[in-house]
Order: C-alpha cells, then structure tokens, then sequence
C-alpha cells in the first residue's frame, strides 16, 4: 500500500485537473467496470466474493491543494490565487510546478528590505508571487498563462515508521481504496475517486447522485495538532494512535449509529480507533450525506501533520488502522 501511495502522491493534480492521477487509477481497476461522470469522478463498481444485501460505497477525493496563475507583472512574476485551503506561512521559498512542467518557487520581499513591523507580521496572499526566472511578461507567457494551475514541488520521503509528502490529503485514501480493490473485497462495493473536494466538496454530490448508496463510507486525511503549544483538548487528533473518527465536523453531523459502530468494531479486531476531539473541518461527507435522498456516512480519517503544506506527515501505523476500519466497516454495512 506505501507503494501506492508514493506513486500517487508523485503525481500532481490540482481540484479539477485530476487526469493524471485518475488515469493512474484506471490502471489499477483490473476487469472491474467503471464510469468516468462528466465531472470527471470515477466511480469503479467491484465484484466481491459475494453479493451484497446493501449498496455501499467508499469514497476519496483525488485532487490536492495547489495554485493557480492569475495575472502576469511586466517583470515576468506570476500573481497567483490558491486551489483550496493553503496558508500563506507555508507558501514563502517554497519551489512549485506547473501541470506543463514549467517550475518555480513562490517569492516574497527580501528579508533585508522590510521593516521590524513586516517582519513580524506573517505575510498574506497578495503580498507573494511564483518566480519562474523569466526576464518579463513576455517570456513568462511561453510558459505560463493565466488559469494555468501548480503545486508544491516536494520529494517523498519514508522514515521507516512515518511518511512525509505533499497530496498525502486524500492520496492516503484513494491508496486505502485501491487496497481493498486489489484484495478483492467479500462483498461487492462501489469506490469513488471524487473530483474538486478541496474547492468545495463539488465532485462527490454528482457520483453519489448517480449509484444512489444505502451508505457511504468516506476516506480522509484530516488535521493532528498534537505539537509543542497546543492545549491537549485542541489537537483535535493524535499520531500514532490510529484511524480517527468523528461525531461532527463543520459540514457533517455523522450517524449515530455508524459512529458507535466503528468504535465496536475497532474493540472486537484489535484496530486503534480515536475520536476527533475538536468539531473543525470538513469532507465529502458534507455533500454525500445530503444527496441521493439522504445517505447514511461516516468518516475514517487518518492524522496529518502539517497538512495541506509542502510536508505533510504521517504515520504508517495510523493509515493501515484506517485501511482496517474501511474494510470491516465495508463489510459489515454491505451485510447488515
């Protein structure tokens, strides 16, 4: 599964510019059929040992934060709006690239050039630019026009115990799907790779609409503040201490019952389970559970640090307690 992830997690696609790593999962379906929506889900119906009593379907999103071009300055630098929720904190110095390979890195004033005050402010958005090293306008638009999207550029890295990536939100999950494909699940499911969750859940909604699931079980990365000054009650999760599941979070007030469940089923197999302590965020959950006609969801969410940055930090054991929550929660829901 790591393999999967790294593969994935290399590929680049912003919400909405998914192709590459739809293209890559594809690859992996096997004799299983599948649909791509016009919006660009791919929604991959697998045969299980057995038939299902009830439709279910696991759910991941395949695009990543990025950036987008937005005007050109005549000295060639690139202004540029954010795909999804990026903090200016973790864009400065930063190297990127663009969906045509063209590179760069997100620049800001010099150190040397601002005041006391600037200093000690942290910068915001309007004040940074892409860099791709052209002279001016018109050599910056050989390779980049606006609406032209990028992400950070960042190498992956495996610890031993821990993984450090850009994309690992939701490239986690969408490698937790293509596990339970590869071993071929007991009962027949369906998995949606959704589009344009980071711009607002846009993708999920349309796939769900179209297979109409009893249940809907939705794979995530989701925020581990569990770092120096941050009051125990507000790290909203922990590394290394397993899948984490939630009551609430800003789109989704979550079955009952499914969360119940999820914490039964994690005593009985021996899989670490924890509850998100702080009611934050949000995922495809938000527009699942109210399409269709109502479907029932829950969430497994594995604890990133440092998320939707450059780095992002996880720990091997947490993602294969989620990949063991998602198959036993799938097979449960599809019999029960």
């Amino acid at each position: 599964m790591f393999t999967l992830i790294k593969e994935l997690c290399n590929l680049n696609g912003t919400s909405g510019r998914e192709d590459r790593i739809r293209e890559y999962i594809i690859e992996k379906t096997g004799d299983n059929e599948y649909i791509v929506d016009p919006l660009g889900n791919l929604i991959v119906h697998v045969k299980g040992k057995q038939r299902a009593k009830n439709k279910v379907a696991v759910c991941a999103h395949m695009d990543e934060v990025g950036f987008i071009a937005t005007y050109i300055t005549d000295d060639g630098l690139i202004k540029f709006d954010t795909v999804g929720g990026i903090m200016p904190a973790v864009m400065s110095g930063r190297k990127i690239i663009f969906e045509n390979g063209t590179r760069g890195v997100i620049g800001s004033k010099p150190v040397h050039l601002s005041s006391e005050e600037e200093k000690n402010t942290l910068l915001s958005e309007d004040k940074l630019f892409i860099d791709i090293g052209a002279c001016d306008k018109n050599e910056a638009m050989k390779y980049v026009f606006p609406g032209d999207t990028a992400v950070f550029e960042a190498d992956f890295l495996d610890t031993g115990s821990k993984i450090i990536s850009k994309a690992l939100d939701d490239r986690v999950g969408c490698s937790i799907m293509l596990k339970i494909l590869e071993d071929v699940p007991e009962f027949d499911c369906d998995l949606i790779f959704s589009v344009q969750e980071e711009v607002g859940t846009r993708g999920a909604g349309c796939a769900v609409n179209r297979i109409s699931p009893d249940f809907a079980i939705v794979l995530e990365s989701t925020t581990a503040a569990d770092v120096a000054g941050v009051p125990d009650d507000k790290r909203v999760c922990v590394q290394g201490e397993g899948a984490v599941i939630s009551f609430m979070d800003n789109s989704t007030l979550y079955d009952k019952e499914l969360f119940g469940k999820m914490l039964e089923l994690g005593k009985e197999k021996g899989i670490k389970v924890q509850v998100k302590s702080v009611v934050a965020g949000g995922n495809d959950s938000g527009i699942i559970h109210k399409s269709a006609g109502g479907v029932r969801t829950a969430a497994i969410s594995a604890p990133c640090r440092y998320i939707h940055s450059q780095s992002n930090l996880l720990e091997k054991g947490d993602i294969e307690a989620c990949y063991m929550l998602a198959k036993a929660l799938t097979e449960y829901l599809c019999n029960a």
